[in-house]
């Protein structure tokens, strides 16, 4: 059932609508929700969202519960392919858990965040920027770790990021529910404006493992890959790779692939001299999870991020 949990008018005869697809059978009454679109250069999980969607309405008796879809929670961004909000210059994870009598886009972060709360689980799926790759990775507040580890590890993905900040910030949606007591896993996946079809079904199938653990799913899994178990972060370093120069990228390393330290990474050219300005190689041995998308860098720019075992 499609439901419109917020609604605005705004100028110019537009309306800003937050739908999700509430799609229940069986007896239970757990509830999880799947979440995606908050940034509107994000599509990765417009993907999953179907799928599940799809699957739950053809196979309603292996379905034991409640899912709430929720596949744009920025809709304009993504019908204007913003990674904010374009009408208000926000980005919207930023802003949770809203205010009810804030800003248009603050209510609309309250009316999510009052939406969601309760559920048993929630997943926040995010793609990369347009800048960078990433593999299938769960990212998790470290104060969070130990309750939501058990849960990343059902949802076949390559890496598990005890993060302490950077991306867990208290303003965004999954730190908010958590806080809320609404356990929250936020994944990441590919690269921004794109769709990787392969991490998508990856994904589709962890999260039917992950309701079958919750007792929500009585059916196979849809594509029924088998996949070796996440790399922790806890169990080693992550590595950060920066741009010593500025110019043209180009990498001589596959993305999600074991380098040795001192291998070369790729090099960042001139391409009016014809000069190499910096020869990029790993500083340590480990596993790139990260890797520069975009050609064009500047002296700072992320290149890599390579974890480390212990």
């Amino acid at each position: 059932m499609i439901e419109t949990i917020f609604s605005s008018r705004l100028p110019v005869d537009e309306c800003l609508r937050i739908r999700k697809n509430r799609i229940s059978s069986g007896s239970s009454a757990k509830r999880l929700c799947v979440i995606t679109g908050t940034h509107g250069d994000e599509l990765e999980g417009q993907y999953v969202a179907f799928q599940l969607a799809e699957l739950f309405q053809r196979r309603p008796d292996d379905l034991d519960g409640t899912v709430d879809i929720y596949p744009a929670l920025n809709p304009l961004g993504i019908d204007s392919i913003t990674r904010g909000i374009p009408n208000f210059d926000l980005d919207m994870n930023r802003i949770f858990p809203g205010d009810a009598k804030g800003s248009v886009a603050e209510i609309a972060a309250h009316h999510v965040v009052e939406d969601i709360r309760g559920a048993d689980m929630a997943v926040d799926i995010h793609s990369s920027n347009i800048f960078l790759r990433e593999v299938p990775q769960a990212r998790i507040n470290v104060n969070c770790a130990d309750a939501l580890i058990p849960y990343a590890q059902r949802l076949n993905l390559d890496f598990i990021w005890i993060h302490a900040a950077a991306t867990v910030l208290e303003a965004t949606l999954a730190h908010s529910l958590n806080t809320a007591g609404t356990p929250t896993l936020v994944v990441e996946m590919g690269v921004g404006m794109r769709i990787n079809r392969g991490y998508c079904n990856r994904l589709v199938d962890g999260i039917l493992n992950l309701m079958a653990s919750l007792g929500m799913w009585k059916g196979k899994s849809l594509y029924n890959e088998t996949h070796p178990p996440a790399r922790l972060s806890s169990d080693g370093d992550v590595i950060f790779i920066n741009a010593k120069a500025s110019g043209l990228f180009v990498h001589t390393i596959e993305h999600s692939m074991n380098v040795r330290k001192g291998q070369q990474i790729g090099r960042i050219l001139d391409p009016l001299s014809g000069r190499v300005l910096h020869d990029v190689r790993a500083e340590n041995d480990g596993y790139v999870f990260t890797l520069r998308a975009y050609p064009i860098v500047y002296e700072g720019s992320l290149i890599a991020r390579i974890y480390q075992e212990k």
